[in-house]
């Protein structure tokens, strides 16, 4: 009701904004974790997203954030810049780097070292994060396809996805037979199947952690977003979107 031409109080009241900066490889989980969390807190979530590096990035070049949910090192460096809150950082999950073909397409063997090369080597067309936009798991595998004395007979068939994009989407499109990222992120894509993570001694897992950054003036608010997404009830929406939520 308006009395004397102006909004009542609760009218006039705006809805408090918290600036997030969050890895790509969290996406899926926080997508649904964000909305009963604005609700509880009369808040809305500006969240952008990007590889933690790029992130970093930035956050370097002088942009700021209320929350940032980056890898371990990226945390890491922004501990070593001063920029996170003592007290406010905590982990949240973590998740394995994985292969994925088109649904239906049969699947090849991953089981072993030697069986990785040899899919690697018989794909006609291979999918992973460009190391240089900074993803974990394109940095860690240009690296292993190094170690495993493969890369110039990979790299000639692989075909990146956007910066911030989904490996996913070119197996669906049939543009590639096999895409490498980490499971949460080939999750986010219909139409793909699971092959597993690297075997062996080649598996890789990154953490990803939450921390609130020290110059937020909604640093109560940031802190609630961390505590909600450390719940247990939240742990279970991590886990089902492939992440191994942290323990309590």
């Amino acid at each position: 009701m308006i009395k004397d031409g102006r909004p009542k109080e609760s009218e006039q009241r705006v809805t408090r904004q918290v600036k997030v900066f969050s890895t790509i490889a969290v996406q899926s989980a926080l997508e649904a974790l964000v909305p009963p969390f604005e609700k509880a807190e009369d808040c809305r979530l500006d969240i952008a997203w990007n590889t933690a590096p790029a992130l970093v990035k930035r956050l370097q070049g002088g942009e700021t954030a209320d929350v940032l949910i980056l890898n371990r090192a990226g945390m890491d460096a922004m501990i070593r810049d001063g920029r996170a809150l003592a007290g406010s950082e905590a982990t949240l999950a973590s998740s394995a780097t994985a292969l994925a073909v088109k649904a239906g397409a049969s699947r090849p063997d991953i089981s072993t070292q030697e069986a990785l090369k040899r899919t690697l080597l018989a794909a006609r067309a291979i999918s992973y994060s460009d190391p240089a936009a900074g993803g974990a798991s394109g940095i860690y595998f240009a690296k292993l396809i190094e170690r495993l004395g493969i890369a110039q007979e990979i790299n000639a068939k692989t075909k990146y996805p956007p910066p911030a994009g989904l490996c996913g989407d070119l197996l669906v499109s049939g543009e590639v037979e096999l895409a490498v990222q980490q499971k949460p992120e080939l999750l986010q894509v219909p139409g793909i199947e699971i092959l597993g993570p690297l075997p062996g001694d080649l598996h890789m897992v990154t953490v990803f952690v939450a921390c609130v950054e020290k110059s937020s003036a909604e640093a109560a608010a940031g802190k609630a977003l961390i505590e909600h997404l450390r719940s247990p009830a939240s742990a279970a929406v991590f886990r089902a979107r492939g992440l191994d939520p942290a323990a309590p």
